[in-house]
């Protein structure tokens, strides 16, 4: 090891000291994994990993992902010994409103933590585009005797992340993409909350990643620093991503709830923090952290920002050689957008007869991909079916020339959410994914970490509604508009025509935080703009798309995507009947809901109670926005199979039946 072997022990019985002693104050946690990982996280912490405490986001770092996220106080622990700014106050503070020291790891939360984890599986599929990322920033901009990106991704994971699907279609593709800088320790301690592993899990695990590809190995005594140093260096040499299978025992060394599900997840109790702290021959004062680890720290500080010294130099050096590259690179790490990235994107001409909102995204993504240059994604096996390839630009695959940016997922949607976390959380890209929209579903959990990081993740999500026709209920989304929608901070935008599609995805792409377009396979007409309102205003979120004759509005008609030409049907409908009706259209709740009161309330005025909301969709959430009373046109039910036309019309998604409804609510 790196320290001095009494350094090395001290550490670890601290790291044990302080997870025992926060998760009894907490009176809640897990105590006994940070227990039994303590050699393995020092050793990654103090040797291992190449990181500064002093930069955190410094862009050649090695990452570190803590999979098991409830083992959240080894994370802890090992970030205050290494000198990030976690004091022992935060420690103290563990679990407690206000602390940096949450119940799991918050990446937005806590500095050095590079990821929230607890839902596991989802860092095992981080790390994998953590790695990707790394992959195409090193293509990208290191030049011949100018290395600028050359880390590694060390994973902690479980029994349980072991368990979980989305890291199986993780690793998955990571040997298939040969990602030899991802490294992977499992914590083989078998044991979860309902008890032995035995209860659920017979397989041979290393045989599993054997078959992916990855490089195997196993520690067969997770105590013994020497052999999961070599490990690490062994797997280090290797050119594909690496398992190593690490044998622990949970909540090692108390005495009495050591190799228990006991120590899992609740405090081992006032008597055996004690009688553990006297068995190691460690003071039983809670929160105790000897002198002497102040040199510990101060080694790893300095071994870091000699790292990051080095790196700085090499930046400098390329800065002079490479500017326009190195300036590139600055905006790429900014998460700043290119200038005239936004220019030339395609317009399209009035067409009645239409273009599927799919089909547009895929003109409006292959524009915005020569101007983005950190544009990376791809599809989940559907890159034809929703128009997400970038055309003539180089693949993820190995030994792919240029600098890789169409990503083949597979039928792997949750991996692909997972890892386009993964990947902006990396930084340095513009990370996008793609799928039918009723899929979203196998993504939600990454969507929701997506929101809760407030990610600048994108997603394409085609054949939005009823409207794929014949494919039937199984593949027709009715729910899912409103549960994406749920979900704090994901932007939603339903474009209604080719032209909404440009406007929406550079909204899209300009959002704090994640966010999805929902395409239509079904063709759509593009609307005539010399008679409607310019597509630049769907940038506000909702605007109005056609003024009500007369002296205002008797009725408004509310829609998105491809309802909304429908409700312009309506609307002529209802002129011709002596009923002034204004048409709504409302691509995106989330960035309506950001304008100024008075444009929202000008938009929909709540002095006409006459509003229709059309929607192939569930009705619910719309209250919101046009009130209980209002007329709804929505789907509460499954589709079924047939052509689209005969859909909409047994659903009574029609003009005949908007026209019904207005009426009926002015009356």
């Amino acid at each position: 090891m790196g320290q001095p072997a009494k350094l090395d022990e001290l550490a670890i019985k601290t790291i044990r000291g302080l997870s025992m002693d926060a998760v009894q104050a907490a009176n809640s946690g897990h105590p006994g994994t940070p227990m039994a990982l303590a050699p393995l996280g020092w050793a990654l912490f103090s040797e291992l990993r190449r990181h500064d405490p002093a930069h955190p986001d410094w862009p050649d770092r090695d990452r570190f992902v803590l999979s098991c996220g409830h083992a959240s106080m080894l994370q802890y622990s090992l970030l205050h010994l290494s000198g990030y700014p976690i004091t022992l106050e935060d420690i103290r503070n563990f679990r407690q409103w206000g602390s940096v020291t949450p119940g799991h790891p918050e990446s937005h939360l806590t500095p050095g933590v590079e990821t929230t984890t607890g839902p596991l599986g989802q860092g095992i599929g981080n790390a994998v585009g953590m790695a990707m990322a790394e992959r195409h920033l090193a293509a990208r901009f290191n030049k011949p005797g100018h290395t600028l990106f050359d880390h590694l991704t060390w994973v902690v994971a479980s029994d349980g992340d072991m368990m979980e699907g989305v890291a199986s279609e993780a690793a998955s593709i990571a040997g298939h993409l040969r990602l030899g800088k991802l490294i992977v320790f499992w914590d083989d301690n078998r044991i979860t909350i309902d008890g032995s592993t035995e209860l659920t899990f017979s397989e041979d695990v290393l045989a599993r990643f054997d078959a992916y590809g990855w490089h195997t190995q196993s520690v067969e005594d997770g105590e013994d620093l020497a052999a999961l140093v070599e490990a690490a260096k062994t797997a280090i040499a290797d050119d594909r991503p690496s398992f190593i299978r690490v044998r622990t025992i949970i909540g090692y060394p108390a005495p009495h709830k050591q190799n228990t599900s006991d120590a899992h997840g609740a405090p081992l109790g006032e008597e055996e923090v004690v009688a553990t702290k006297q068995l190691i021959e460690w003071p039983t004062d809670p929160f105790f952290v000897p002198d002497e680890l102040a040199a510990a720290a101060e080694a790893i500080r300095e071994r870091g920002a000699a790292s990051y010294r080095e790196w700085k130099h090499r930046m400098a050096a390329y800065r002079t050689e490479f500017p326009e590259a190195a300036s590139a690179l600055d905006r790429a790490l900014a998460g700043e957008l290119p200038p005239g990235w936004d220019s030339d994107l395609p317009t399209f001409e009035a067409d009645p007869k239409g273009m599927a909102t799919r089909k547009a995204s895929g003109a409006v993504l292959n524009a915005l991909a020569s101007k983005i240059e950190g544009l990376v994604g791809g599809s989940a096996d559907l890159a034809g079916s929703n128009n997400s390839r970038m055309k003539g630009l180089s693949s993820f695959l190995p030994g792919a020339e240029g600098v890789p940016r169409n990503m083949d997922w597979g039928i792997r949607e949750h991996a692909m959410g997972a890892a386009i976390n993964g990947m902006a959380l990396h930084g340095g890209v513009i990370a996008y994914g793609a799928t039918f929209l009723v899929f979203s579903d196998y993504m939600r959990p990454s969507l929701r970490l997506a929101a809760l990081m407030k990610l600048p993740t994108r997603y394409i999500y085609s054949h939005d509604s009823i409207g794929l026709g014949e494919d039937g209920p199984t593949h027709q989304p009715v729910e899912h508009l409103a549960a994406l929608r749920a979900i704090p901070g994901l932007a939603v935008f339903r474009p209604a025509d080719a032209n909404e599609v440009r406007e929406c995805w550079k909204a899209a792409l300009q959002w704090d935080g994640p966010a999805a377009l929902a395409l239509t396979r079904q063709t759509v007409p593009v609307l005539d703009r010399s008679l409607l309102a310019r597509a630049e205003k769907a940038a506000r979120g909702a605007y109005i798309l056609r003024e009500a004759g007369g002296g205002g509005p008797d009725v408004i008609l509310i829609a998105t995507g491809s309802e909304v030409a429908i409700a312009l049907e309506a609307a002529e409908v209802l002129e011709q009947k002596g009923a002034s009706a204004r048409v709504v259209s409302m691509p995106c709740w989330e960035l309506f809901e950001k304008q100024e009161a008075a444009y929202r309330d000008e938009v929909l005025p709540r002095g006409v109670s006459a509003k229709v909301v059309i929607e192939a969709g569930v009705r619910q959430g719309w209250e919101r926005w046009a009130g209980p009373d209002a007329g709804f046109i929505t789907i509460e039910t499954f589709g079924a199979s047939a052509p689209y036309e005969v859909l909409y019309e047994k659903f009574g998604i029609t003009v005949e039946r908007i026209v019904s409804e207005a009426e009926r609510l002015l009356s």
